[in-house]
């Protein structure tokens, strides 16, 4: 086994930080400052009014994400960080979140987002299995995959969120 092989040569892994309430870039860019690969995940927003770009959502508000070797690296001057509430442990240790998680978010994230091709008040037919055709009347968006339609069962109107991808537009009659 070659030395690049071995656990040892790469064991940084990423562990999770709690931020000060609204304080993530502050300590991303502190982070950054000390040597640390950070991960701050953001989805871009819709443009706010009287706003000049468009608005970043943090996905983990009060979270990011850091990339340390828990025997090499000096985790004391994080604490300390401007920004930085604490490193979230359990039972007093740091536990790692694996490569896999990190890099499933960066993908969703650079995924193009999908927008809703509804109307509040679209008639819309469930293609979901279990629902067998059921028609109902889209409301709104509950995010960028999402629906919320109301539909009619047993005589009674129900608000029900199902993902936008179980749902075709009714075809206008005649």
């Amino acid at each position: 086994m070659s030395e690049a092989d071995s656990p040892s040569s790469n064991s940084a892994r990423w562990y999770l930080i709690q931020t000060k309430p609204r304080q993530e870039g502050r300590a991303q860019e502190h982070l950054h400052r000390q040597h640390f690969e950070c991960y701050r995940p953001v989805k871009q927003g819709e443009k706010k009014r009287g706003a000049r770009g468009a608005a970043e959502e943090e996905l983990f508000p009060g979270y990011l994400f850091i990339r340390m070797d828990q025997t090499s690296d000096n985790w004391y001057p994080i604490r300390s960080t401007r920004g930085v509430a604490r490193i979230v442990t359990f039972g007093g240790m740091p536990v790692p979140v694996k490569d896999e998680l990190i890099e499933q978010i960066r993908e969703r994230l650079l995924a193009p987002s999908l927008k809703v091709p509804f109307q509040p008040g679209d008639a819309v037919r469930i293609t979901a299995e279990g629902f067998n055709e059921v028609e109902a009347i889209f409301l709104a968006a509950d995010g960028d995959e999402r629906a919320v339609i109301l539909l009619n069962l047993l005589q009674r109107e129900q608000k029900v969120t199902l993902p936008v991808s179980s749902l075709t537009r009714l075809q206008a009659q005649v």
